[in-house]
């Protein structure tokens, strides 16, 4: 499925000259209608999506084309800029891949050193309280005081959120909460079906959860359900239509399936959502 250079700027907010110049730099792997003009792809629109959010944060034109260059030269052969997370952070650029965070100018590794400050505060307080609370007998301590702990404890100790987020759910099987943040916890260690029962199980206790039935969506989609990760996008966006992940990532599985139109009208939601 291919979409042009019209339909493109109109979804992202990108100028044809743009699209065109980012194309003429090889960035994008455009093919050509009968009548010469260029048609894109998805992969193409995420790497555009992200120069028209570099371009929203006031990011140069011409700093953006070097950083994609840049990322381009420093991912493994085969590998596609698409497939990495590319953001402004203030006046510099920034790229994501999984747990790696590095400048694309330079080179350098970064690391999140807010994150890692917290964390290393808290822990020690953290792990006390842990030790206290599995001193003292388990119905000393109700389903909410268990979620309370997990969610202090997962920045810095999230084996420990796990068990804890368990402990909460063991008392209270229909707590919301704990069972959407186990669920978060297991899908980022790369387990979507164990985070899909949880999911399931929060939206059990509460139909109209946003955040759940989104993260139900996610899961299903890294599961390659795309049907069901579809209508659970499709729900999260009635209980939350302004949530602009949900209108990408359904516009995604459309355009695998060949909804072109869907998949328009989603990103056109989407760039409305994030510009």
């Amino acid at each position: 499925m291919s979409y042009s250079v019209r339909e493109v700027s109109a979804m992202l907010g990108l100028s044809a000259a743009q699209i065109r110049s980012y194309a003429a730099k090889g960035f994008l792997t455009p093919e050509r209608d009968a009548g010469g003009d260029l048609l894109f792809g998805f992969q193409d629109l995420v790497i555009l999506r992200t120069a028209a959010e570099l371009t929203a944060a006031h990011i140069p034109t011409r700093k953006i084309r070097r950083v994609l260059a840049s990322v381009r030269e420093q991912l493994p052969e085969g590998r596609s800029i698409a497939g990495v997370r590319i953001a402004a952070d203030g006046e510099r650029v920034v790229v994501r891949d999984g747990a790696t965070v590095w400048n694309p100018e330079s080179g350098q590794s970064l690391f999140d050193f807010s994150v890692a400050e917290i964390a290393d505060k808290t822990k020690p307080v953290a792990l006390a309280a842990v030790r206290e609370a599995k001193a003292r007998r388990d119905d000393d301590l109700g389903a909410d005081a268990w979620y309370e702990l997990g969610s202090d404890l997962e920045v810095s100790a999230p084996e420990e959120a796990q068990d804890a987020y368990e402990k909460a759910i063991a008392l209270d099987p229909a707590h919301i909460d704990a069972h959407v943040n186990l669920g978060r916890l297991l899908h980022e260690k790369g387990e979507p079906a164990a985070a899909e029962v949880h999911y399931r199980a929060a939206l059990k206790a509460d139909a109209q959860h946003p955040v759940a039935m989104f993260n139900l969506g996610v899961a299903l989609d890294d599961l390659g359900r795309l049907a069901e990760a579809a209508d659970a996008y499709r729900k999260a966006i009635d209980l939350d239509p302004e949530n602009p992940d949900a209108h990408y990532n359904l516009a995604g599985i459309l355009e695998r399936q060949g909804d072109k139109a869907g998949a328009v009208r989603h990103l056109t939601r989407y760039r409305a959502l994030t510009r």
